[in-house]
Formats: structure tokens, C-alpha cells, sequence
């Protein structure tokens, strides 16, 4: 076991998780994978298998829940496995007004997206940086680089996510530790259809990067060291043009974008 490479990867069941996965089995690592859904999990680890990789463990979490990432981390813990690298991938919106949005939907994706997240970092780091050595890539969006009407709170989460990132890899310098922030913009996976987002002009009229192109631009900044990747020239313009351009406007062209395309 201590001969081994062991990734531990949160929302891998489908999209850039999955695609991360891949790239994680194809360099020999050991998968262990975390996702709410157990069926799905299941499927997953049999495919990536079929694929070529060694070892796939699986262990049902819901990270919505208060208190799972933390009993994540106690059943990694309990393996005694230990983790080279950490991938939180797993993340969600809700869509429409903030105003008309169910407040509870809300809060649950501040608990995925910020809190699990933290948790996870927290626990895994701290183990990381007791031994000198280990990665993280924390999966965050170049919508945390401006506000985002129609879902103005996963926007205000994949900010969090940036900064925070940003600011612990700076901390943890000359560790042997670090922190990637991959920031993916619209991407083809199910994310707009469970953030109930099908409908958007972005949807209906943008093109979606592929998820495997996603992926490889964070897993090679990962394996660099680097502290972010923006994913997509595209995106980059997108993300340069942002930095000099007011919030305000920011918004508005967010809201001509993400609003309904019959809108």
C-alpha cells in the first residue's frame, strides 16, 4: 500500500469528475470515489475497471448533509489509506431569481459547494502537509469571476471556492502541498439539467466544452503545481475582459445570458 498512489475524488460519477478519474486511473493511481448515489457509483467503478484501472473503492456519501464530509473523511481515515491527492468535484446550482428560489435549495448548495468543500480541504491538507507532500484540485468556475443573476448563489459559492483556494496555496507554500483552482466555464455535462437550467440562453444557444478537455487542462495543472487554470481560450478572454470591466456590467450581461431563451 505504501508503494501506491491513491486518489480520493468527489462527484466522479459522471462529467469532468469522471473524465479526472480517467486521467487518475491512466497514471496508476488507486481511485476511491464519493457520490450520494450508490447505483451510480457502482457503475462508475465497473467501467472505470473495464477501462484499465487497478482499484476502485466506492463509499456513499451525501455531501449536501451536514456532518458527511467529515464522516468521509473518518471512513478514508479508517482504510488506511493514505490520500496523495484530493479532487473536489462535486458541485451544484439552482436556477431562477433569487427571490423565487426555495430557500432551503439554497443553503444546501452553500453546504456542497462551500462547506464539504472546506471540510474536506481541511481534514485532507492537514494530513497532507504532516508528511510534506500532496495535491488538491478544488473544481471551482470562471462564474465565480463575475456576479451571476439567475443563479446568483452558485456564482457566489465558485468565488468563494477561488479565493479560498488561492488564499491557502499562498499559506502552504514550501509545504511540498498545493492547491489547483480549476475554473471551467458552460461545460456539457448534467449540471444544467439538475440545476434545472436546460432552459438558458447558454444552454439553448452556447457551445459547451467537452468535459475531457476540461478535465485534462486541471489535471495537468494539478500534476504542475499550479495554483489555477482557466479552462478554454475563450474562457480566458472572458475571464481577462472581466478584470477590467465594472460588476455592474458584469451582471448585466450574466443576466442576458442565463436568463430563459424565450425570455
Amino acid at each position: 500500500m505504501k508503494d501506491q498512489k491513491y486518489a480520493l475524488l468527489t462527484g466522479a460519477t459522471s462529467g469532468i469528475g469522471l473524465e479526472l478519474a480517467r486521467l487518475f486511473a491512466r497514471d496508476n493511481y488507486q481511485l476511491i470515489l464519493a457520490s450520494r448515489n450508490e447505483n451510480q457509483l457502482s457503475a462508475t467503478a465497473a467501467l472505470l475497471k473495464s477501462e484499465g484501472a487497478v482499484e476502485v473503492l466506492t463509499i456513499p456519501t451525501d455531501l449536501f448533509q451536514p456532518g458527511s464530509a467529515k464522516e468521509l473523511y473518518e471512513k478514508v481515515l479508517a482504510t488506511g489509506i493514505r490520500i496523495d491527492v484530493l479532487v473536489n468535484d462535486a458541485g451544484q446550482g439552482v436556477y431562477g431569481r433569487f427571490v423565487d428560489n426555495a430557500m432551503e435549495d439554497e443553503v444546501k448548495i452553500i453546504h456542497l459547494n462551500i462547506i464539504s468543500l472546506v471540510t474536506l480541504t481541511k481534514l485532507f491538507v492537514k494530513d497532507m502537509v504532516e508528511r510534506g507532500s500532496g495535491k488538491v484540485l478544488n473544481v471551482a468556475s470562471i462564474a465565480g469571476k463575475t456576479p451571476g443573476p439567475w443563479q446568483a448563489v452558485y456564482h457566489g459559492t465558485k468565488a468563494f471556492v477561488h479565493s479560498f483556494n488561492e488564499a491557502v496555496n499562498h499559506e502552504l507554500k514550501d509545504t511540498g502541498v498545493t492547491l489547483t483552482s480549476l475554473l471551467p466555464g458552460a461545460t456539457d455535462t448534467d449540471f444544467f439539467r439538475v440545476a434545472g437550467m436546460e432552459s438558458s440562453k447558454v444552454v439553448q444557444e452556447g457551445e459547451l466544452a467537452d468535459p475531457a478537455d476540461v478535465a485534462k487542462d486541471g489535471y495537468e495543472a494539478l500534476m504542475a503545481g499550479k495554483d489555477m487554470v482557466v479552462s478554454g481560450f475563450k474562457n480566458k478572454l472572458n475571464v481577462a475582459m472581466g478584470n477590467v470591466t465594472p460588476d455592474s456590467a458584469q451582471a448585466a450581461m450574466m443576466d442576458k445570458q442565463q436568463r430563459p431563451a424565450d425570455n
